[in-house]
């Protein structure tokens, strides 16, 4: 089915969030641009309608959230963006051992649990009548699905990397604040974590009180704050070829800006960000990755995941010492048939693609082990 063309106010990414923090965001962000005003006060609308079910579900589940324990302690995919680890998410939650994040929770986290009934059936036949598939790529967009919880941060907190895409103009101080925590207040990190242990305490209530699995690309560069977070959290980092990463990453950025966006942005400058913010994450996450204890952390390539989906599963079962591969096997099998069909989107691989990861990103070949390309000498 063709995607709609023509962006709605209501796919901004923080409709359904906090009216209080939605409020807080602007005051950070900067001027709108005049074009995105109605945008502007459509969030504001709809954030504020829906303030009297967040005081629902604060006064129905308040206490039981508060004493909610994530316990075991998550498993953390990590990755840079298009890396594959939606792929790996929707693969490992298919353990019905293992709990998740969904679309709905992420949406709309302040209202999830008082919502999980008429709310979101009305909101999931809205979204799936218009958007049957991510916009981003063909996998298939369902309310119950795994979802990454950056999202839901977004939802509560000024303090995401979804906000990069609200105001893209303040990209590069977003990404330093709230992904790497660079130039945060304590404050500002305490209410991160805060927003954080809120979201993965409703998932562990909404799950049964199963261990999370949890997707989150901005994590990459926060194993430390994890780590003090959950000390014996497990890790899955999922890489993939830095050539194909630029390419989706740029297509995911150009295709989720027209949806957020309440600023204008040169298309030069989206793709600065991308080259800036794999060099800061990646570069961030490798010289954080020692702090991980022995047996809890597993790489894997997205290329040896799509050719040997089970054998990579195997893999990150026995390398965390995780229960329940051959009972979850049958359920892994069956999500592969079903995805069979699935076709990436295709990228043409120019030269000033390849001159440009190989300028910026040339470290990532080495560590990872993919061949580095030359451009052809007439590349322009």
């Amino acid at each position: 089915m063709t995607q709609p063309t023509r962006p709605s106010n209501a796919e901004h990414p923080a409709a359904l969030g906090s009216f209080r923090s939605w409020i807080k965001l602007l005051r950070l962000g900067g001027r709108i641009d005049r074009a995105y005003a109605p945008r502007a006060l459509f969030v504001s609308l709809t954030t504020l309608l829906t303030s009297p079910l967040r005081l629902w579900e604060r006064a129905r589940y308040g206490r039981r959230i508060r004493r909610t324990a994530i316990h075991p302690a998550p498993v953390f995919i990590v990755g840079h963006w298009r890396s594959g680890t939606t792929h790996l998410h929707n693969l490992l939650c298919r353990d019905e051992n293992l709990g998740c994040l969904t679309t709905f929770q992420a949406m709309a986290p302040g209202f999830c649990l008082v919502g999980d009934g008429a709310v979101k059936r009305f909101l999931a036949k809205v979204a799936g009548s218009r958007y049957p598939t991510r916009l981003i790529d063909n996998v298939p967009l369902a309310f119950d699905a795994p979802q990454e919880d950056e999202f839901a941060v977004a939802n509560l907190s000024p303090h995401s990397f979804v906000h990069t895409f609200s105001f893209p103009r303040r990209a590069e101080e977003i990404f330093a604040r709230c992904v790497l925590f660079e130039g945060a207040s304590d404050a500002v990190r305490s209410q991160w974590i805060d927003a954080y242990l809120a979201v993965l305490r409703k998932a562990t209530l909404a799950s049964g009180g199963r261990r999370l699995v949890v997707k989150n690309c901005a994590h990459t560069a926060r194993i430390r704050t994890l780590l003090e977070l959950f000390p014996d959290a497990k890790f899955v980092h999922i890489h993939r070829d830095p050539y194909e990463v630029f390419l989706s990453t740029v297509h995911m950025r150009t295709t989720v800006l027209p949806r957020s966006q309440l600023q204008e942005i040169e298309p030069e400058r989206v793709e600065a960000h991308v080259l800036r913010f794999y060099d800061r994450l990646m570069r961030r996450f490798l010289a954080e990755r020692s702090l991980i204890p022995d047996g809890h952390l597993v790489e894997i390539r997205f290329a040896d995941l799509e050719a040997s989906p089970l054998d990579q599963l195997r893999r990150v079962y026995d390398g965390l010492g995780l229960p329940g591969f051959a009972a979850a096997e049958p359920a892994f099998r069956s999500y592969l048939d079903a995805v069979a069909g699935y076709r990436k989107n295709v990228y043409d691989l120019a030269g000033d693609v390849i001159a440009k990861v190989n300028e910026h990103w040339p470290y990532a070949f080495e560590t990872w082990g993919y061949e580095r390309l030359e451009p052809s000498p007439d590349a322009g």
